[in-house]
């Protein structure tokens, strides 16, 4: 359980190894028997990270690039690697294949995300060739599948380095361990470790900040790899969270969105106060922040409390990603969601009565082991009844280890595709029902920056994580503008400034 107490990382007394039974000791493999475990192991909170002085500007006139995959999660731990290599003295390298560390951040959530992986990897074998001084790391939440470590040990031997999601505050140590070592080195460890505090990042502009509240995730639904890629939970302590918002605030940021597994789990491993993430939602909307997300959180810890918290609005956003995965009680069974199509639907009443603009988005697996046509069409009904705004939908795809995968896949391809098809027609109607509802608004939109398909129009979000196009001075990348909507499509909308707002 996470308790407030200070303690020394290891950091300092790690010594460089000299021999190749040193080297030995470094190689910890990942154990997915060991991550499956919950113990009761005591969580220690760190506030003294340092660099080691040994690696103290080691990479003075030196670069290093990382290729981040997957969640927001993996885009914060990101910019603390590049905080922690930026601290060493490299610099952000400008070519990615002339850089001298080359970090790999992945996710494991799906098969083809880690093939895409094992092909970058696969193409730098002929840039590690030409510059064999080149550090190659491969981090995030593949690393800590035992079948992908044991992959990359047997067909892709240029990679110098593998850490896991637990061992980001050792990456000076691990960095400076491939440095002097002719072998692959390898700590991945299994189990989670402590919540290491004070670690740089890197943060692109100042606009938008990630924090993470929370770590790890307990709910085990069957198809999810993330329990054991992750860990436990563990909740940061509140005036910590505070604190880095606080200063947030300070630097300038206009828009920060609180990031966990189950944010909504926040503060139950606390053995020494009762405090939940609507009790920190309550004390974050009293900073001088304009807006204050979170993701993602579960149906099951939605208590009425936070729902209370959300309805008071000011910076706290009325947006709210709430993953249903199936519509089927039976389906949700199956996956261990731990809630029914009912529970589900009575939590949308009561966020739609405290908040009658909420934005709902959603996350929806089709094809999941077993599922009938009867069950899909449940999933359908939900859809049409909840009337999602947006949605991330996927067609359920094994991970090995996972309960769902020993489970009999007796549903044809095609049949899946089609149901994907349908499901994304359906979630289409609502989405463009819901946009155009907001034709004639005028509504505040942060702008995010130039448009991805015309670098002629400006691209922002509003409070509700809509996509908005308008025509705008670049100068106003950073603000907030008052847009008039003229035009609604099914995912983005069009409009008008009206004006810039000061905050």
């Amino acid at each position: 359980m996470t308790q407030k107490t200070e303690a020394t990382t290891d950091l300092k007394s790690a010594k460089s190894p000299k021999t190749a039974e040193d080297f030995a000791k470094y190689f910890q493999a990942p154990s997915l028997k060991d991550a499956k475990k919950r113990g009761k192991e005591e969580v220690q909170v760190h506030y003294d990270f340092t660099i080691p002085e040994e690696m103290e500007g080691i990479g003075k006139g030196k670069t290093y690039a990382i290729r981040t995959y997957g969640c927001q999660m993996n885009e914060h731990d990101s910019e603390t690697m590049a905080g922690i290599l930026e601290r060493m003295g490299y610099a952000p390298a400008e070519i990615e294949e002339n850089a001298d560390v080359i970090l790999f951040n992945t996710c494991a959530i799906r098969e083809n995300a880690e093939d895409k992986v094992f092909g970058e990897l696969g193409h730098l074998k002929r840039v590690k060739r030409n510059n064999p001084n080149l550090i190659l790391g491969l981090c995030g939440c593949m690393s800590q599948e035992e079948s992908v470590v044991n992959k990359v040990l047997k067909s892709y031997q240029h990679v110098d380095l593998i850490f896991g999601t637990h061992n980001i505050h050792r990456l000076p140590v691990l960095l400076r361990d491939a440095l002097y070592s002719k072998e692959m080195v390898v700590e991945v460890w299994s189990k989670e470790g402590d919540i290491i505090e004070n670690m740089p990042k890197v943060r692109e502009g100042n606009t938008k900040a990630w924090v993470n509240i929370m770590y790890g995730c307990d709910k085990f639904c069957t198809y999810c790899i993330v329990p054991y890629t992750r860990g436990k939970e563990r909740s940061r302590r509140p005036e910590d969270v505070i604190a880095e918002v606080r200063e947030l605030a300070r630097q300038g940021f206009k828009e920060v969105t609180l990031l966990g597994q189950n944010v909504n789990a926040y503060g139950k491993d606390f053995e020494d106060l009762e405090y939940g993430f609507g009790d920190l939602l309550d004390a974050i909307r009293k900073i001088d922040i304009p807006r204050i997300r979170f993701t993602t959180s579960h149906p099951r810890d939605f208590d009425d409390h936070l729902i209370e918290v959300l309805a008071k609005g000011g910076n706290l956003v009325e947006h709210i990603h709430l993953p249903v995965q199936s519509g089927s009680t039976e389906v949700l069974k199956k996956m261990a969601r731990k809630y029914s199509r009912e529970h589900y639907l009575e939590l949308v009443r009561k966020i739609k009565a405290a908040i009658p603009h909420v934005v709902l988005t959603t996350d929806i697996i089709v094809g999941f082991p077993g599922e009938t046509d009867e069950q899909f069409e449940d999933t359908l009904s939900l859809v049409e009844e909840v009337g999602y705004d947006s949605a991330y939908t996927f067609i359920y795809s094994p991970r090995e280890g996972t309960p769902a995968a020993a489970m009999e896949d007796n549903i044809p391809l095609e049949v899946k595709k089609q149901r994907l098809y349908r499901l994304n027609e359906a979630l289409a109607k609502s989405g463009l029902e819901k946009n155009l509802a907001m034709q004639g608004q005028t509504v505040e939109v942060l702008v995010d920056g130039v448009s991805k398909n015309n670098d002629q129009v400006l691209a922002g979000r509003t409070r509700g994580n809509k996509l908005v196009h308008f025509v705008g001075d670049e100068s106003l990348i950073g603000s907030y503008v008052h847009v008039k909507i003229t035009d609604a499509k099914t995912w983005t909308l069009h409009g008008e400034i009206v004006s810039k707002v000061e905050v």
